[in-house]
């Protein structure tokens, strides 16, 4: 299975919640050298922006696989800049309210949030 495939997989979980970051970073786990339960648990507390609003949750998920995985600092930097740009924000809430204003259900804009970073991982890592 793909990264990509394994995280729609937990994204579709209906039996295990995994917020977005968890979403995000149990994929590469094994890539980090953790395993994926300790990539759940790390993970917790970081959806829903921190359970607060704040930084998305996916977000913050890719930026601790792309660290994790060796990736230099310059490419953590442009997946924020690309983040926002695509976006227009970093913050779960405003993103989130974005997302009401468009009509877009809040798991399907998560879900893309969630993609977006997987494939920003997959092709910075070159991970498939």
């Amino acid at each position: 299975m793909t990264r990509k495939e394994d995280m729609a997989v937990l994204r579709a979980d209906t039996q295990v919640h995994y917020n977005c970051a968890q979403a995000v970073v149990v994929p590469f786990a094994q890539d980090m050298g953790i395993t994926r339960e300790q990539a759940y648990a790390l993970t917790l507390d970081l959806g829903a922006g921190m359970g607060c609003g704040s930084t998305c949750g996916a977000l913050v998920g890719a930026l601790i696989a792309l660290g994790g995985s060796g990736v230099p600092q310059e490419k953590r930097l442009e997946l924020i800049a690309q983040f926002r740009a695509e976006n227009g924000a970093i913050d779960c809430a405003s993103l989130l309210a974005a997302a009401r204003q468009r009509g877009e259900e809040r798991k399907q804009h998560c879900d893309r949030m969630v993609r977006q970073c997987v494939e920003f991982l997959c092709r910075e890592t070159g991970l498939e």
